[in-house]
């Protein structure tokens, strides 16, 4: 690696810093609860008007959200509204979880950019409808044999 390179790498380091609170970064690089629940109890898949996906599952025991994850096509900043809503999420009644917000999860990361708040709405937003999936699940369990696949 030549010294151009490098500070190059610094540089992009350090800006990435200096827009990013330290949580986001962290929840970026190392996203907690990413992957899929099978048989979860609640589900939701929302595609943002970025053009990024975003699913949450959730299992629920009790009435409390015992574990919740996500998966995401989306770029880092999506990565770390996922990861930051489903620890938001965990360990809360369904109608906790319900109220989480944009506003919240840009709270607990330490703030995004403003062209990256939209993340932070795609992951609030996904988490209500694993929510309302299930709480429409837990109301009618029916319906979970026409539950697309």
């Amino acid at each position: 690696m030549t010294n151009s390179q490098s500070t190059k790498g610094q540089d992009a380091g350090e800006q990435t810093n200096a827009v990013y609170s330290e949580t986001a970064i962290d929840h970026m690089r190392n996203p907690r609860n990413a992957g899929v629940i099978t048989n979860a109890d609640g589900q939701a898949s929302i595609t943002g008007p970025c053009g990024d996906t975003m699913e949450i599952w959730l299992r629920v025991v009790d009435g409390i959200i015992e574990r919740a994850s996500f998966w995401t096509d989306g770029c880092g900043t999506t990565i770390a509204a996922g990861s930051m809503v489903t620890e938001l999420a965990k360990g809360k009644r369904a109608a906790e979880a319900f109220r989480v917000a944009q506003q919240d999860v840009l709270d607990a990361l330490g703030g995004l950019p403003d062209e990256s708040v939209h993340c932070a709405l795609l992951a609030a937003n996904t988490m209500k409808e694993a929510v309302k999936d299930y709480l429409a699940f837990r109301n009618e369990p029916w319906k979970r044999a026409y539950r697309k696949c």
